[in-house]
């Protein structure tokens, strides 16, 4: 049973085995989460060349997967993965095959990046049709505006926890925060700024 949970990967040495397009949008992905990623392959996608990671044109070899915090196999051979999944497990590297949940520790949910907020949607593996369709519905909803509206919200739980001293009162102002839209936020913000708080 996979739990789900928040990962810093603020610099951290993510390898990926593969250079197809499932390899591609995994390495994409993980460029949002400011890691360091290093991608393997003897091919890759053109669209490899146009984001900021290590190309390293090579078969697999171990050696590529030292000093990894993750690692993730994506080719279209299943020894390979296999040995990828089984060199991580000896050396205690979190690993996930692209298309065998079971040599994997980890799976990635289909996700949304808005600024700090993320979400995430998984079926274990079941289908992830369906989750990359939750996902769209989702990026539909929660649009690029939520980027500022979760930054404003940040700022403001800071100075309501600066400030306001009653416990039930701080979490009457934080709930009734998110009722508000971007504007309204806005003003709040400049209030509590101010020290005004009614």
């Amino acid at each position: 049973m996979f739990y789900p949970m928040m990962i810093n990967l603020d610099n951290k040495n993510v390898t990926i085995i593969g250079g197809g397009k499932v390899a591609f949008r995994k390495a994409n992905k993980f460029l949002e989460f400011n890691c360091n990623v290093k991608v393997v392959s003897t091919s890759f996608i053109k669209e490899f060349y146009s984001i900021d990671v290590k190309l390293i044109n090579d078969e697999y070899r171990s050696d590529y997967l030292k000093k990894s915090f993750l690692v993730i196999a994506a080719t279209s051979s299943k020894k390979v993965n296999e040995d990828i999944s089984n060199y991580c497990s000896e050396n205690n590297i979190m690993c996930n095959i692209a298309d065998d949940i079971n040599l994997s520790d980890f799976i990635v949910p289909s996700s949304i990046k808005r600024g700090d907020l993320v979400i995430s949607v998984s079926t274990m593996g079941k289908s992830p049709s369906l989750a990359s369709k939750i996902r769209k519905e989702l990026e539909i909803n929660y649009g690029i505006e939520y980027e500022e509206y979760v930054s404003i919200l940040g700022d403001i739980r800071n100075l309501v926890l600066q400030r306001c001293t009653d416990k039930d009162e701080k979490k009457r102002i934080l709930n009734e925060l998110v009722n508000l839209n971007l504007e309204e936020l806005k003003k709040r913000r400049l209030d509590y700024e101010n020290n005004s708080w009614n």
